[in-house]
């Protein structure tokens, strides 16, 4: 059985709460769907390359993370197109931008490959 889903426009709100409590810049870039919009977190190194991932579903229908281009970081240009490409397909997509120099970002589900 899978989890409950959340709200994505819920869901962000609480992520940029916790960032602001944790001290992290914490940016909405794109508002999508306020209920069910997939979402696109980037992780800022701020040294022109972040991490990206997507939220997604694993077999068993809960929440998981995929990280685009199988975890190597990605230049700003790159982060920048793969993005405009996710948008162009899916026009209710949320993108979520957290600074994130010294990885003190906590993922609220795991990783999936």
């Amino acid at each position: 059985m899978s989890e409950p889903r959340i709200k994505a426009a819920l869901w962000i709100s609480a992520q940029v709460r916790m960032c602001d409590i944790s001290m992290m810049q914490a940016v909405v870039r794109r508002r999508g769907n306020p209920d069910a919009g997939s979402i696109i977190l980037r992780l800022d190194k701020l040294n022109g390359y972040s991490k990206v991932l997507s939220q997604a579903r694993d077999a068993a229908g809960n929440r998981a993370w995929l990280i685009a281009n199988g975890g190597e970081p990605l230049s700003d240009p790159e982060v920048e197109s793969y993005i405009d490409r996710r948008v162009a397909s899916d026009p209710d997509i949320w993108v979520l931008e957290i600074e994130d120099r010294h990885d003190k970002y906590e993922l609220d589900a795991p990783v999936i490959t």
